[in-house]
């Protein structure tokens, strides 16, 4: 019987080894031979015996060793893949395609599969990708099937083989095998789960107007809708189980297990609308913020989240739920108009409070927001002259001034006795910065907005001022911030500010005139967004100087704006019936200015609801949106990455066209028409 196995290796050696060792016997002999000729004689013969018995010895076993090894080898074999067979994690073998070329029966079985299945791994799991497997050696992935879910892993099996040995099994250089496991991670998922669902929330709900609601009505119904906020407020958490402790008149502390949120958020938090359906005489509606915290790693954390939660929601303008889950934030309600507060107590505070940060600096730089306007301009105007008051030196951050600013800077020339470096660029201020420099930012609460977003960085002092609502991205651990979203303008902010600075505060008639402007274009001549308040800080700049008609000649635009706001109109379009969406054509020293004018105009149509504005402007899209009452505006330009104000609002675009704009304008619209956030 020829058998063809060929041992080789170590193995191969130590069979050999016998032969190998009649070299060295030969050499002795022959230096025996040489120092005895009979002893070495008969150590010739002795050794050739040797060599003979040796030889046919290895030639007779041989073969029985190498039936031997192959019987060892097909029981091992045959061991081996019966515990593969046998083995309880789903394996299969694939090829580099992806082809099922061999499932041990615990895979058969999950799959519903028998071992003459050999389609493709695809075709059983689609989810599984192709490319994923052929790219990386070893991966990783979860993947479900039916009920359950499964971590499965797959690796590369090279063959180590010759040319010829390759050759004969029909397979190329670089070819190689894939191996499949899957590991059953459904029970594991679900503790993991159940121990996420057990984790405790913490939420803080507060009443907006719960003194100005109280005032509306008669004394002896006040305890009557204090009873029926408390009811509302438990009856609505109760039904997630949860733990409701009022810690102050107007506060609460809620405590729930982290499975009931996705109650909550579904319903989008039902309770603020709940609420301003309570009505006992009083005229004002109830209005609540609610703020959430979760993923944070620690309970105390949870409880900072929310803290943060509800302080944004409140800077928001309140009647809105936030979810802060990490550094991700979430939004339901805030559909309504803020209520305006008629106490100025908060303005009183904040003007002394700015008074003693300034007094403890040697200088101020005020920065708004680039591209400045007038309310951002008149703003910085307004802290440069409460700097002025304490014998601090200020200077405004302007890179730009546009055509429409350009008249009220004017009025700020060396000489009619201002500074020469009164206005200043980014690359100044990065210059003229120290450690006891105050950064006041105006206008803005968005750290990429501002005129200069490197002196947050560089400054240990920043103070904000703003009246738009905040978004997720906001300007970091100021030492002073008033945020009031239901001011008109900013300007309105600083005027009522500089009445409580110090006493007798006297403004020059042109710095009246620029506070004054400022107000004026954010209410759109008084048409948008005022209240009582609006009126008296009007009427304070009137008292120190400021000039109707002369603010009037200020702020007239050129003919070729004039007429790039009429070509807007002109050409807008009106989107489901509701909403005029058009383009500012060309291009023009103040686009943003002329695209908000005319969004204004656009709501002068009958029948137009919301209007939007779409200006293309160093490489940026700036949209404009306007509305009357109907349409949160706001809302829409917050999908987009803005914000703004229920009736005012705007968002910037990156990295895409007019038109690519419009249409994600369009399919935002579409979406929350969808979804009910907007209605028409």
């Amino acid at each position: 019987m020829k058998h063809d196995v060929k041992i080789k290796g170590k193995l191969r050696n130590y069979l050999y080894l016998p032969l190998f060792l009649t070299a060295p016997l030969v050499i002795l002999d022959i230096m025996i031979f040489l120092a005895d000729r009979d002893s070495g004689i008969l150590l010739a013969g002795f050794i050739l015996l040797y060599f003979i018995y040796v030889f046919f010895s290895y030639r007779r076993n041989h073969p029985i060793l190498a039936n031997e090894m192959i019987h060892f080898a097909t029981q091992y074999e045959t061991v081996q893949k019966q515990l593969l067979d046998d083995f309880e994690t789903p394996y299969a073998l694939l090829d580099m395609e992806g082809r099922i070329l061999w499932i041990n029966k615990k895979f058969a079985e999950i799959t519903g599969k028998d071992k003459e299945y050999h389609k493709s791994i695809f075709t059983i799991f689609p989810m599984i990708s192709k490319q994923q497997m052929q790219d990386a050696e070893k991966t990783e992935f979860c993947i479900g099937w039916e009920d359950k879910i499964f971590r499965a892993e797959t690796k590369h099996i090279s063959f180590q083989a010759t040319k010829e040995e390759r050759e004969a099994i029909g397979i190329q250089e670089g070819e190689y095998l894939i191996t499949l496991y899957l590991y059953d991670e459904t029970e594991l998922n679900q503790y993991m789960k159940a121990n996420q669902e057990q984790k405790l929330v913490a939420a803080l709900v507060y009443i907006d107007n719960y003194e100005e609601a109280l005032d509306s009505i008669e004394d002896v119904k006040r305890s009557l809708l204090a009873a029926l906020i408390d009811r509302k407020v438990n009856e609505y958490f109760s039904k997630v189980d949860a733990l409701v402790r009022k810690t102050e008149k107007d506060k609460y502390f809620i405590v729930f297990k982290y499975k009931y949120l996705n109650v909550l958020e579904e319903d989008k938090f039902k309770l603020i609308e709940d609420v301003k359906n309570v009505k006992v005489g009083n005229e004002m509606a109830v209005t609540l913020s609610i703020g959430v915290g979760i993923h944070g790693d620690s309970y105390n954390k949870n409880y900072e989240y929310s803290r943060m939660a509800i302080d944004l929601a409140l800077g928001r303008g309140g009647d809105q739920a936030v979810v802060r889950k990490g550094e991700e934030v979430s939004y339901y309600g805030g559909k309504s108009k803020t209520v305006e507060k008629n106490t100025r107590v908060k303005a009183r505070i904040k003007a002394h409070a700015l008074r003693s940060t300034l007094e403890s600096r040697e200088n101020v730089i005020i920065m708004g927001h680039n591209i400045s306007d007038a309310d951002s301009f008149g703003a910085a105007i307004g802290i440069y002259c409460a700097a002025k008051v304490l014998n601090k030196k200020a200077q405004i951050v302007l890179n730009e001034v546009t055509s429409s600013l350009r008249p009220l800077k004017e009025c700020f020339l060396p000489e009619k006795g201002y500074p020469e470096d009164l206005f200043i660029n980014s690359e100044r201020a990065m210059e003229v910065i120290n450690r006891n420099t105050l950064v006041m930012v105006v206008d803005t609460n968005r750290p990429n907005y501002t005129e200069c977003p490197q002196l947050l960085e560089r400054g240990n002092a920043v103070v904000v001022f703003d009246h738009h609502r905040q978004g997720n991205e906001v300007i970091k651990n100021p030492i002073l911030s008033y945020i009031e979203p239901y001011a008109s303008s900013t300007c309105e902010m600083i005027a009522e500010m500089l009445q409580y600075f110090t006493e007798n505060i006297k403004l020059e008639a042109s710095e009246a005139d620029c506070i004054y402007a400022g107000i004026l274009i954010d209410t759109n001549n008084f048409m948008t967004k005022t209240g009582v308040r609006t009126f008296e800080a009007a009427a304070y700049l009137r008292r120190c100087g400021a000039e109707v008609t002369r603010v009037r000649k200020l702020l007239r635009n050129d003919m070729s704006a004039y007429k790039a706001r009429a070509e807007i109109v002109r050409h807008a379009e009106v989107y489901k019936g509701a909403f005029a969406i058009s383009v500012c054509p060309g291009k023009m020293e103040s686009p943003t200015i002329v695209g908000a004018q005319a969004a204004d105009e656009l709501l002068n149509i009958i029948g137009i609801k919301a209007s939007f504005v779409m200006t293309e402007y160093q490489g940026k899209i700036f949209i404009s949106s306007r509305s009357i009452d109907e349409i949160n505006v706001q809302l829409i330009m917050e999908r987009l990455g803005g914000g703004g104000h229920l009736n005012v609002a705007g968002a910037q675009l990156m990295n895409c066209t007019l038109s690519e704009a419009k249409r994600e304008l369009q399919i935002t619209i579409d979406r929350m028409l969808e979804e009910g956030e907007i209605e028409i």
